[in-house]
């Protein structure tokens, strides 16, 4: 990869954090059928990409690309991941967002169903609550928003933004139907915010099936 004023090492360095956090989540069957999209931060202007349509499970260095913080392709004639345009505005909203991560695993689609009419995943009381950056105890209320699924990246980037509007927090979201979004600083802490989120929302579910076995 030999694209102007990017720093080619760099570049290199990322797109092989990417191929290997897809290899390590698509073993977890967390990515089915070329599904979700990994991405991190080059710079101030730009964003390594995993391209469409690529096995996460299987993917190399050469299945990354370059887009610009609008979404657009940059020294390729690839085209990006379809939600691109979702990363780019995390990084364009959290500076300090260094690593995006999207996955498919089922606790993750069937809890972004379940939970869709609420608007929102509520954790409360869990220590692993104290795995996601900022949360320092078990005795607090992190929230997971569940947004509406659309083909129309613009509808869900509103809604992201609609969020934050109102005050909230943001650490990670779900689409409905669909999977999850988090991120980090770097791909170590996006991978951490990933398993911790799954870990709750696996808690959650299990919960609910014997709450109603125990009824």
């Amino acid at each position: 990869m030999s694209i102007p004023n990017i720093d080619r090492e760099h570049l290199e360095t990322c797109a092989r954090e990417i191929a290997a956090a897809g290899r390590a989540l698509g073993a977890l069957g967390w990515t089915p059928a070329t599904s979700s999209n990994f991405s991190m931060r080059l710079d101030e202007r730009h964003a390594a990409v995993t391209i469409s349509g690529r096995d996460k499970g299987a993917l190399t260095s050469a299945d990354i690309m370059v887009v610009d913080l609008d979404g657009q392709a940059v020294g390729s004639t690839h085209r990006p991941s379809a939600e691109t345009a979702l990363h780019t505005q995390i990084y364009r909203l959290f500076p300090e967002a260094g690593a995006v991560l999207h996955t498919h695993s089922r606790a993750q689609s069937v809890a972004s169903r379940l939970f869709a009419a609420r608007g929102s995943v509520r954790f409360e009381g869990w220590e692993l609550q104290k795995a996601i950056a900022g949360c320092t105890t078990h005795d607090s209320t992190l929230e997971l928003p569940v947004f509406a699924n659309t083909q129309d990246m613009r509808v869900l980037a509103h809604d992201v933004e609609r969020w934050l509007d109102g005050g909230n927090a943001l650490h990670g979201y779900l689409i409905d139907g669909h999977g999850i979004y988090t991120w980090g600083k770097d791909m170590a802490e996006a991978r951490r915010h990933l398993e911790a989120l799954q870990f709750l929302l696996e808690c959650e579910l299990d919960l609910i099936q014997l709450r109603g076995a125990l009824q």
